[in-house]
């Protein structure tokens, strides 16, 4: 009998001792529940706590450490892309994310939290810097959704504020070897109140970065690289520490290749046909020669549609005024043919010229020479003399009849014959038009 009452107590005091540990085990997961469940809105109330504490005495008008040392300003930039690029306004475009970290001793806390990451509810309530972009046209902060701004606070003191700008800045282009250029278009900043010995820019480490060149619209130009600088500008109200970004690009020339340099190539070598038509074609060789002319002009008014009004002279304004001049030296030398061409069968004679012939004339004959269906009285008389060029007689320069080129004059002068000057244009014309855009460019895309 006493031995099954203590197999019954055995039996007892395991079971307790089961359920005790078990009611044990339930408490302890309420605890966990109830301490994750609060543990958010203590977290909440830290941060509430803390920047109430923050912003009680903070005045938001004075920068940090005033009247102790400068506030120095680390600045980053994200280039999301830029362009696209005014050759006409000289102006360029860029989208950017602008990061400026500095240290507000105002603004530490003591807490596990230590870092606080903050809306732009946030900004307007703490200092700011002045910071401006002075060759800047105008520029534009994104609101959607929401202001596209991050400000955090670390427990030191530290303070990261970026937002996010598109600007319009200006870009002073050089187009002295237009569309073969290259440019270096600066994005500037500063502060705009606060001298030197109050407020200091600095670049960080890697400070600037871009995006992938894919987004980017920069249509007539190849982007070559970026590079910074610091600066100090000084004025009448103090020095000024200047920031500067450069950002290089080289123009494309292939828009400027297609709808510029072969059509003023094409023209020129169409000018030429002129030399392969016989000159008393008159009507063809004087249309030919007026449409490639007015042709030229043109092409030139469209090239400079394209840049702005500048005073000097650009690349391609040089190559489109020397096809102009090729085009109409062309139609020239089809005037100079024509007129000296008439004056070649025009004799002029000291004698007055026969109208009639007879048989009973004693004299020597006469030779009758038919030019165009013309008729002309040829007399080998020494009172006849020929006109040539300007006038002149066969003793001039030049000679333009076959007597001249015999005769102790010519010792020591050229002979030219004017009525091959057909044959002179053929060579001469698409050599010096050879030599000229071998000059031209290897002059500006290799000098």
């Amino acid at each position: 009998m006493s031995t099954i009452c203590l197999l019954v107590f055995l039996l007892l005091s395991v079971l307790r001792a089961c359920s005790q540990k078990i009611e044990a085990e339930d408490e302890y997961d309420d605890d966990m529940t109830v301490n994750q469940m609060l543990s958010p809105r203590n977290h909440q109330t830290d941060a509430t706590e803390i920047l109430n504490n923050l912003l009680k005495e903070y005045d938001k008008k004075l920068r940090p450490d005033i009247g102790v040392k400068p506030t120095v300003i680390d600045v980053d930039i994200y280039v999301n892309s830029i362009g696209p690029v005014s050759s006409i306004n000289m102006e360029y475009q860029i989208d950017i994310i602008f990061a400026q970290t500095w240290t507000d001793s105002r603004l530490r806390y003591n807490s596990t939290m230590k870092i606080l990451t903050l809306n732009s509810n946030m900004v307007g309530l703490i200092w700011l810097p002045d910071t401006i972009f002075r060759n800047s046209k105008n520029a534009d902060s994104h609101w959607i959704t929401m202001p596209n701004q991050l400000l955090r606070i670390w427990n030191d003191g530290k303070i990261l504020y970026t937002l996010r700008l598109t600007i319009n800045a200006e870009c002073q282009l050089q187009l002295h070897n237009f569309p073969m250029d290259a440019h270096s278009c600066p994005l500037i900043f500063s502060s705009y109140g606060y001298p030197r010995d109050e407020m200091v820019y600095k670049w960080r480490k890697n400070s600037i970065e871009a995006s992938d060149q894919k987004s980017w619209r920069l249509y007539q130009f190849d982007f070559m690289g970026l590079r910074n600088t610091s600066d100090i500008l000084k004025t009448t109200s103090g020095d000024y520490v200047v920031m500067t970004v450069y950002f290089d690009l080289s123009r494309r020339m292939g828009y400027f290749t297609i709808q510029t340099y072969i059509p003023c190539i094409l023209t020129v070598v169409l000018s030429w046909v002129s030399f392969w038509i016989k000159k008393e074609s008159t009507p063809a060789r004087t249309t030919l020669g007026i449409t490639t002319v007015l042709t030229m002009t043109t092409l030139s008014t469209v090239a400079r549609n394209s840049l702005p009004r500048v005073s000097y002279v650009t690349a391609m304004d040089l190559f489109v005024t020397v096809c102009f001049l090729f085009v109409f030296a062309a139609m020239m030398e089809y005037a100079a043919l024509n007129y000296y061409s008439y004056c070649v069968r025009r004799p002029i004679c000291g004698k007055t010229k026969r109208s009639n012939y007879s048989v009973l004339d004693v004299g020597p004959p006469s030779t009758v020479i038919t030019l165009n269906n013309s008729m002309y009285w040829q007399e080998f008389d020494d009172a006849c003399i020929y006109e040539c060029l300007d006038g002149k007689d066969c003793q001039s320069f030049f000679c333009c009849f076959e007597e001249c080129k015999d005769g102790a004059w010519r010792k020591g002068r050229v002979h030219v014959d004017i009525l091959e000057l057909d044959s002179y244009s053929r060579v001469f014309f698409p050599t010096s038009f050879l030599l000229f855009n071998i000059v031209y460019w290897v002059g500006y895309l290799y000098l």
